[in-house]
């Protein structure tokens, strides 16, 4: 049985939800992104899950990882096949309570999910941008969600909490928006992408790029490049997992077989065969330019660089929140080392930082799982953040 089954998952669901959408931007006044570029109108798909309170102090805002999505928690028909992506957190009587806090989670500029991306109709043309669309970068992404969270009245989070590309944008929530942000909850994340995870993430976009139905970006009208798309998924889907979890899921067992086939065709193993399966249900959700722009986002992030001239002690000096920094035992994508050296950049600061390695065997994706003590700490930090927030509206009544 696996570790993370043997934690009873506890609270209830959001129930039902609803995508909604907020767009802004419009002719003339056009968002301007870091490459130079201008887009408008842009429109954010997002979800929220409980109320806000009376202060606008509760806001909790969740940031999706690369191939997420707004739908964070809950479900849209009693019929959906599983809840939303980071149901395990969010809910009543959960880590995110929802009987507390008022939970949003939109997704990313340049996604699939119903936020503005290169499969959105340019209204300059009248079809899809395709590789038209400006390349965008964490900072642009994160700049549309603080108008999404103004939108919602909302003038300071409680807590930016998110895992892996989700926890580059609280990273950079906290140094761009420091006035905005109570606390800050990095999960299973890095202030900057190293050479070996570019290179996977290069592999797996020229494996798009190398598709013939990818046509330069413009395959909308005719068939996807769904083969490229499946063989990039696979690239990053064994970077989410760990030589412990595949030993233990798969080994060398057989696919539905006793012997070996000595054929290119079929699924010998069973690892094969898993992702060759993760491959097509990715085709079947998400769009192959959106794959190219969102991962080049997370390569070009560099928040040293960005805001503290190449240190990451001087970045951190934007920063005024109080941090719970969070890595995990067996992710060689972004490894414990990468974590410990934010912290430190942190409390050079005088940042209040909270650091924890959890001892996980699942690899960069135990961040999505259920982990009894990462639900304990997160709690814990929560109380005390919501415990601040309502002494200092005491003291400003």
């Amino acid at each position: 049985m696996s570790e993370y089954v043997e934690h009873a998952q506890t609270g209830a669901s959001v129930g039902r939800v609803e995508k909604r959408f907020f767009s802004f931007a419009a002719p003339p006044d056009v968002l301007t992104v870091e490459s130079g570029r201008t887009l408008g109108p842009v429109t954010l798909a997002y979800e929220t899950y409980g109320a806000l309170d009376e202060t606008a102090s509760n806001a909790i805002l969740v940031l999706h990882a690369l191939s997420g999505d707004s739908h964070a928690a809950g479900y849209y028909d009693k019929s959906d096949a599983k809840p939303g992506w980071w149901d395990i957190m969010i809910g009543p009587g959960k880590p995110l309570d929802t009987n507390r806090y008022y939970v949003i989670c939109s997704n990313v500029i340049g996604g699939c999910m119903g936020s503005t991306g290169p499969s959105s109709v340019d209204p300059a043309t009248g079809r899809p941008y395709g590789s038209t669309f400006p390349v965008i970068t964490i900072g642009d992404m994160v700049r549309a969600q603080k108008r999404l969270v103004e939108h919602l009245g909302v003038t300071k989070l409680l807590c930016a909490i998110g895992g892996s590309m989700g926890g580059m944008q609280v990273l950079e929530w906290a140094v761009r928006y420091p006035d905005m942000v109570r606390t800050a909850v990095p999960l299973a994340t890095t202030t900057k992408h190293s050479a070996l995870a570019i290179a996977f993430n290069e592999v797996a976009r020229q494996a798009i790029m190398a598709d013939p139905k990818w046509n330069c970006g413009d395959y909308y009208d005719g068939e996807k490049p769904g083969h490229g798309l499946a063989v990039a998924r696979m690239i990053g889907h064994i970077t989410y997992l760990s030589d412990e979890s595949m030993r233990q899921k798969f080994d060398r067992r057989l696919q539905d077989r006793c012997e070996i086939s000595f054929t290119f065709e079929e699924a010998d193993f069973q690892v094969e065969s898993y992702l060759r399966y993760q491959g097509q249900k990715f085709v079947d959700r998400f769009d192959a330019n959106s794959f190219l722009y969102v991962t080049k986002a997370a390569d070009y992030f560099n928040l040293e660089a960005a805001h503290g001239g190449g240190s990451a002690v001087s970045a951190f000096a934007r920063a005024r929140c109080r941090f719970l920094v969070a890595s995990f035992s067996s992710d060689w994508l972004y490894p414990t080392y990468q974590s410990r050296a934010m912290v430190q950049a942190m409390k050079k600061n005088g940042l209040d930082v909270s650091f924890v390695e959890i001892e996980a065997k699942w690899g960069h994706d135990a961040f999505l799982l259920p982990n009894a003590r990462l639900s304990g700490m997160l709690e814990g930090f929560l109380d005390r953040a919501a415990a601040d927030a309502a002494r200092e509206a005491g003291h400003a009544l």
